[in-house]
């Protein structure tokens, strides 16, 4: 394992691989992939959820009551909601956000697509990413997904990463450089 990555990354990581297995084997990869992200929209869009689940106080009872409920709620399949049963018998419910962005990227490399992070110094149409991604996928060959922000301190161009390769082409990074070779010389 690498020593780069966090306990929790790991720990993430491998309960995502776990659950992208059982999804697998029971040929509900596609059911469990659209209920995941039918759960992270709710996480995402709930507060009072993430402090339920992250609150090390909070009972086992009332925790798989919650998710009981909501795999119900929200039609979870069987897979799904034992998995998060587990999580929270486990004391990993703390990690589901991570568990279920990680799940995703299992999910999105099994279909051939990649995630890459595209960071510009302005605001990009959904147009010109949507070119970007079309470009660079016939050019890598797998498809493109790109998690989009918006960073104004690059004063000009773009950063986009892709696995391991990071290409930055902003003016930031350019002065950056040039600070560098003056203070070499």
């Amino acid at each position: 394992m690498s020593s780069n990555k966090s306990f929790s990354a790991e720990t993430s990581d491998r309960y995502a691989r776990a659950v992208f297995e059982l999804a697998l084997e029971n040929s509900e990869l596609e059911t469990v992939e659209k209920n995941i992200h039918d759960l992270l929209n709710l996480y995402n869009k709930n507060i009072n959820l993430v402090n339920f689940f992250k609150n090390p106080t909070q009972s086992f009872s009332d925790q798989l009551n919650v998710i009981n409920k909501i795999s119900e709620v929200m039609t979870f399949s069987k897979t799904l909601k034992n998995f998060l049963s587990i999580l929270v018998v486990k004391r990993r419910i703390f990690f589901l956000k991570k568990i279920l962005l990680s799940f995703l990227k299992l999910a999105s490399i099994k279909k051939g697509k990649l995630t890459a992070e595209l960071v510009s110094s302005k605001i990009l149409s959904e147009e010109e990413i949507k070119k970007i991604s079309k470009e660079l996928s016939q050019v890598i060959g797998s498809e493109i997904n790109f998690d989009y922000s918006v960073d104004e301190s690059l004063i000009g161009g773009f950063k986009m990463q892709i696995g391991s390769l990071m290409i930055d082409s902003s003016i930031k990074n350019k002065l950056k450089q040039y600070e560098q070779t003056m203070l070499e010389q």
